[in-house]
């Protein structure tokens, strides 16, 4: 599951990169901007500000659903649609960024939505 919480080598990020303030857009549409995020190695993710599209509460996505970053743009796209999103596992503290069950039912989510290669 170590891959779902870390970036992949394609994606445009780049050690230490701050995207604090980046735009998030899923594969439907923008759902928030990066409010935090956590680079620890195995455990990258973002914490994105949804303002009102999930009634002001913030979400914790994986670094694995991460796409791609355009720096200048400052956007973040993730390969999940916005109901997929609002599916994941409810964040509502930031200690749950510790809490083992909570991070392996959000990683469980994420990997469960990973679309199946082309053959």
């Amino acid at each position: 599951m170590s891959g779902v919480w870390r970036y992949a080598r394609d994606s445009g990020y780049t050690s230490r990169q701050s995207l604090v303030g980046f735009t998030v857009a899923a594969a439907d549409g923008v759902i928030g901007h990066v409010d935090r995020q956590q680079d620890q190695p195995g455990m990258q993710h973002l914490v994105v500000d949804t303002g009102v599209w999930v009634f002001g509460k913030s979400i914790l996505i994986p670094a694995g659903a991460v796409t791609a970053i355009d720096t200048e743009a400052r956007t973040v796209k993730v390969t999940p649609t916005r109901e997929e999103i609002k599916a994941a596992p409810r964040f509502t503290a930031d200690s749950e960024t510790a809490d083992h069950r909570y991070l392996t039912a959000v990683g469980n989510h994420y990997l469960s939505l990973r679309r199946p290669l082309a053959p």
